[in-house]
């Protein structure tokens, strides 16, 4: 039962915070939510291309040391593109 009344109040509040907002402070949070989106595309987009430069290295390297090196750059890559997916 108190579990409920909390939730209820929890939601009260939210309620309250998101009335209590300004139209200057709604546009902000959107503006935000837009740089940070844009923020991780930019991100993602230059993963990608250093993953294609490291491939292509890959396919023109003889190097069994460079060669090792490359694979594990290409496994970090591979790993922070899959958090940001």
């Amino acid at each position: 039962m108190a579990n409920v009344l909390e939730s209820k109040s929890v939601e009260a509040q939210a309620t309250e915070q998101l009335e209590q907002n300004s139209p200057q402070q709604l546009i902000e949070d959107r503006q935000n939510a837009i740089r940070l989106k844009a923020e991780e595309a930019r991100k993602v987009q230059a993963l990608q291309m250093a993953r294609a430069r490291v491939r292509e290295q890959l396919s023109r390297t003889s190097n069994q040391r460079y060669t090792m090196l490359l694979h594990s750059e290409l496994q970090q890559i591979e790993s922070e593109l899959a958090k940001l997916a």
